[in-house]
């Protein structure tokens, strides 16, 4: 890469430059503002005497964070790998609400979504302590991502089976339980202990079905909790040398370890 695009990749994704961690500050102000300038937009009293400064900061926002945006772009040798990174993502949908609010009335009310970016400060501080569990914790979910499909797969049958004999056995109590669909909202609410109460059996043996259905929700909670945390102490041991906060030049990525030179994704130097 040339100087410039050299100079300003350290500048936009390192931490150890002071320029650089002044940029990412400063970043940080400005999402945060952001946010509050959105939140504050949806109280009928202050709307009313701030409305067009809202409007304002929030176009100037949105043009200061996608000129950032195509700046990220512009600096990383591999575009394509930033821009489909988990980072990538979120940076551009931090600027589409305000430009899909042009055609969707309402939308730019997703700007909140940039709070998602805020996830960078645990690299600006240099929190590598942070930086390692994160990184445990989203290996540890990329683990179990089957066993949780597989489970959920699972979970989803049973309450299809269940509220479809709950609707067979109250459609005639006056329940509640007027179509399979509300049912299985039952079904779903109930095994998932959250119990809302807006319908609830009436027949002795829709009770004890739900009885059933409610002890099973415990069971239920305890399973992903223990995949999950089987993977949690595997990542650990694959991770607690990575303490480093230095951004691949090539893909965006970081996580790499201390003494390392080339990038563990993409093979490019550092």
């Amino acid at each position: 890469m040339s100087p410039l695009r050299t100079r300003l990749h350290e500048i936009i994704f390192e931490a150890e430059d002071p320029v650089g961690k002044a940029f990412d500050v400063a970043l940080l102000i400005l999402i945060i503002l952001s946010v509050l300038v959105v939140a504050l937009e949806t109280v009928q009293e202050i709307n009313q005497h701030l409305g067009r400064l809202f409007t304002i900061l929030e176009w100037v926002f949105t043009v200061l964070f996608t000129l950032e945006y195509l700046l990220r772009i512009y600096t990383v040798s591999r575009p394509r790998a930033y821009v489909t990174s988990f980072y990538g993502i979120v940076d551009l949908l931090a600027i589409l609400p305000t430009y899909l609010s042009l055609i969707f009335a309402g939308s730019h009310y997703l700007i909140t979504i940039r709070a998602l970016r805020l996830l960078r400060v645990f690299r600006i501080l240099k929190l590598t302590n942070f930086l390692v569990e994160s990184s445990v914790l989203m290996q540890a979910l990329r683990a179990s991502r089957t066993k949780i499909i597989v489970f959920l797969a699972t979970v989803l049958t049973v309450v299809l089976i269940v509220g479809t004999t709950m609707y067979l056995i109250e459609a005639n109590a006056g329940s509640g339980f007027s179509s399979i669909p509300r049912s299985i909202y039952w079904a779903i609410v109930t095994v998932t202990t959250v119990g809302y109460g807006d319908i609830a059996p009436a027949t002795p043996l829709g009770q004890l079905l739900s009885a059933i259905l409610m002890i099973l929700g415990y069971g239920v909670l305890a399973v992903p909790t223990g995949i999950v945390s089987v993977e949690l102490a595997q990542a650990q041991e694959k991770v607690k040398k990575q303490r480093h906060t230095e951004v691949c030049p090539h893909c965006g990525r970081e996580g790499h370890d201390q003494d390392a030179t080339f990038c563990k994704y993409c093979g490019g130097q550092l």
